[in-house]
């Protein structure tokens, strides 16, 4: 199991899976979700127009179109709303989906963004630690994964991985 983090543009990763910080509409949003649906291309779009709704700590499959990236996995994260209303045990629920279906389809290596931590609200430092821990126990409890690599828009978002235990 490989643990990593780096500050990278995840639309240029060669992963099997990266995984978009999805709305629960699907829809081409703002940020990382606006990033990877512009580099996908128009057809990941409409893709995720007949996935239909995707709540908050679930996911949903498409394929990576334009990208090098085989497919995307698009996970809901949860908007931050103080902590006291669920929102680590969504956040936990978000990477354990993006993870089962990795694993289902047998993925090697995935790449998350940190989910929730922009226009979501998420503080980065309580964000890293849950994506962190959650990964670290799936991974630990056995998936077809080997390969995680947190891509970090800023080295603000690396520090708080590093912080969080994962190594370069």
């Amino acid at each position: 199991m490989l643990l990593s983090a780096r500050v990278v543009d995840i639309t240029t990763l060669d992963a099997d899976a990266i995984v978009n910080a999805a709305n629960e509409q699907l829809a081409p949003g703002a940020g990382v979700c606006g990033a990877i649906h512009r580099a996908a291309g128009p057809e990941l779009a409409r893709a995720c127009a007949l996935l239909g709704i995707c709540p908050t700590g679930e996911a949903r499959l498409t394929p990576g179109f334009q990208l090098s990236a085989k497919f995307v996995i698009h996970a809901v994260g949860p908007v931050w709303r103080g902590g006291k209303a669920g929102e680590a045990g969504l956040l936990a629920s978000t990477y354990r989906a993006a993870l089962r279906l990795a694993t289902e389809l047998e993925l090697r290596s995935l790449a998350f963004p940190a989910i929730s931590t922009g226009i979501y609200g998420y503080p980065l430092q309580g964000a890293t630690e849950v994506a962190v821990q959650t990964v670290r126990q799936i991974l630990e409890a056995g998936s077809s994964v080997d390969q995680v690599i947190f891509a970090c828009f800023t080295p603000e978002v690396l520090q708080a991985y590093r912080q969080a235990g994962v190594a370069a």
